[in-house]
């Protein structure tokens, strides 16, 4: 029984790049030996294990063969006689099929460390073209690793692949999953490119047009390290309220995420005039946005607003300070004023906050 590190730990360790998890294949194991050894099992599709004291993952060698479309017809045979070779074959990438001994020698039967260098994303092979996920996956290599191109032949597999209505299989909470971890990565605009250069985009995201003004704005969200809420919100941004609408939809994209790209792209018009508005018209958006009882979304909104903007601070700061003049209103106390006429206690309230934002902002 022999074990390996292998895959992204192998990969980044020989970029110089921080290495987060450890992922490890065993040769010449069965699954009764891992138990025995202290390991916990925890894999269900194939046999996994975690160990006793790191928690670290541990498979067994493997080989599989497809059985149906899309990702989920898969067959695995796990057994001892299964080599390490056989194992790194069934991989992505050649970058990503290399790994490391006990003894630190790398094991790099399908020249992996040759595309390192070459910064290039190259297939293992036909076998590629088995799981439409690794579309996903190389795209969010490509944002992760955006110095690295993907093979020509490579993006020729990937393109016959979406033609064949590989990627139509996938499942929205994949789809999304991928994408979320893509535009969480140093260069998102890289994902984008890559899908729409293959044929992918167009299946997936195909309100998403990847012109010079989206992929700038992804970017800047990214060096600016904003959170994912914010990072799409700006993406979407100026596709309108329908089209995200339907996106959310289709990718199934959580509450939090979809809450806030449609209040961005709703607001869209407004925020872009923020200057021209006048103390009842702001505070109308405050409540519209519901920005008194969530002023954190709102301050995200504006994150997101901003990355478009040539001059992000102007309207972004004085939104902030009108909604806390707005948000400094007793409310308790302008309803006490109004006891004996409770179907005016709103509009008074209203009429305080733009007071409020009125005299901080001198617009009436």
């Amino acid at each position: 029984m022999r074990s390996y590190v292998v895959g992204g730990a192998v990969r980044d360790a020989l970029l110089g790049l921080p290495v987060k998890d450890h992922d490890h294949v065993v040769v010449g194991a069965t699954p009764e030996q891992m138990l025995q050894a202290g390991f916990r099992a925890v894999g269900k599709d194939f046999p996994v294990f975690l160990h006793p004291k790191t928690h670290e993952e541990y498979a067994l060698a493997r080989t599989e063969r497809k059985t149906a479309p899309g990702y989920h017809g898969f067959v695995f045979h796990a057994a001892p006689d299964v080599t390490l070779e056989q194992d790194l074959v069934r991989r992505d990438l050649t970058i990503n099929a290399m790994a490391q001994g006990e003894d630190g020698m790398i094991v790099d039967p399908l020249g992996g460390r040759r595309d390192l260098e070459l910064r290039l994303f190259r297939h293992v092979s036909e076998a590629f073209a088995e799981d439409p996920v690794r579309i996903l996956r190389v795209a969010r290599f490509a944002a992760r690793l955006p110095e690295f191109r993907v093979a020509d032949e490579t993006n020729v597999l990937m393109r016959q692949m979406v033609d064949a209505g590989e990627v139509d299989a996938l499942v929205p909470e994949r789809v999304w999953q991928e994408l979320a971890r893509g535009l969480m990565e140093r260069q998102p605009s890289r994902m984008l490119v890559v899908l729409d250069e293959c044929g992918a985009l167009a299946r997936l995201l195909p309100e998403l047009a990847t012109h010079e003004p989206a992929l700038r704005v992804i970017d800047t969200a990214a060096q600016h390290d904003h959170p994912l809420e914010i990072r799409f919100a700006a993406l979407m941004r100026d596709l309108g309220t329908t089209a995200v609408e339907a996106v959310s939809r289709r990718l199934k994209v959580p509450n939090e995420c979809r809450d806030l790209t449609i209040m961005t792209a709703r607001e869209h018009d407004v925020l872009a005039h923020a200057g021209e508005l006048d103390a009842k018209a702001l505070v109308t958006l405050f409540e519209r946005s519901d920005a008194f009882r969530k002023p954190a979304r709102f301050a995200q909104m504006l994150l997101a607003t901003a990355c478009h903007a040539v001059d992000p601070k102007a309207p972004s700061l004085l939104l902030q300070e009108a909604l806390a003049a707005a948000r400094g209103v007793d409310a308790g106390a302008v309803a006490a004023r109004c006891a004996d006429r409770r179907d005016r206690i709103a509009e008074a309230v209203h009429l305080a906050r733009v007071e409020a934002v009125a005299a901080i902002c001198n617009k009436v």
